[in-house]
C-alpha cells in the first residue's frame, strides 16, 4: 500500500473546509515550510455574497474567481466564472507551488474551477508531483479528476463535519509533516 500524501478535505457547504484548510495552512508555515498554491474565499458585500476571490498564497496575487456581474464565462448558478484569473492565478499559483514549495494547497477543485483545463492540468501537475497536497473536493461535484483523486491509492479523502472541524487540521498537520520527515529522510 502506498504512502498517503495527498490529503483532500469535502464536506457540507459552509461546514468549514477553507477554514480547515487554512487553520493548517498557517500553522505548517510556522513550523517552517514553504507552502504555496491557492485559496478561495467568499467576498460579501453588505452581507451579500457577490462572488469568490481566488489568492495565491505564496504570491499574494488576487483575481476574481467568480463574480455575479463578471460579464462572460461558464455560469455557475448566479455567477460567472472568470477564467482568466482562474488561470492567471489559479493555475499559475499551483504550478509555481510544483516547483517552489514543499507544500501545494488547493482549495478548491469544485465545480467553478473544473471549467478551466489550465487549472485542471495543474491539479495534475500537483498530484504527480510526489508533494504533499492539501485540498478541497467540492462535496457534489462530477468529474473524471476528482474520481481520479478519490481512486488514487496515496490520496485521503477526509470529511469535515460540525462535530470534527475544531481538531481536524491537527490530524492534517501531523499526517503532512509526517510526508515532509519521510521524504527528507529518504533524500537525505
Amino acid at each position: 500500500m502506498k504512502r498517503k500524501r495527498l490529503f483532500f478535505i469535502t464536506g457540507s457547504p459552509s461546514v468549514g473546509k477553507t477554514t480547515v484548510l487554512l487553520r493548517t495552512m498557517e500553522a505548517l508555515k510556522k513550523l517552517g515550510l514553504k507552502v504555496g498554491g491557492i485559496i478561495s474565499r467568499e467576498v460579501r458585500k453588505e452581507g451579500v455574497r457577490v462572488g469568490f476571490e481566488i489568492i495565491d498564497v505564496e504570491a499574494g496575487r488576487r483575481g476574481w474567481l467568480a463574480h455575479v456581474n463578471q460579464a462572460d464565462g461558464p455560469a455557475i448558478g448566479k455567477y460567472r466564472v472568470n477564467l482568466k484569473d482562474l488561470e492567471t492565478v489559479g493555475a499559475d499559483a499551483i504550478r509555481n507551488a510544483v516547483i517552489n514549495a514543499q507544500i501545494i494547497i488547493i482549495d478548491e477543485v469544485g465545480p467553478m474551477e473544473l471549467h478551466s483545463l489550465a487549472f485542471k492540468e495543474a491539479v495534475v501537475q500537483a498530484l504527480n508531483s510526489n508533494k504533499p497536497v492539501l485540498g478541497v473536493i467540492h462535496q457534489r461535484a462530477r468529474d473524471p479528476l476528482i474520481n481520479t483523486i478519490k481512486t488514487r491509492d496515496d490520496a485521503e479523502i477526509i470529511e469535515v463535519t460540525r462535530e470534527n472541524r475544531e481538531r481536524i487540521h491537527n490530524l492534517l498537520i501531523n499526517k503532512i509533516n509526517q510526508v515532509i520527515k519521510e521524504t527528507q529522510q529518504s533524500t537525505g
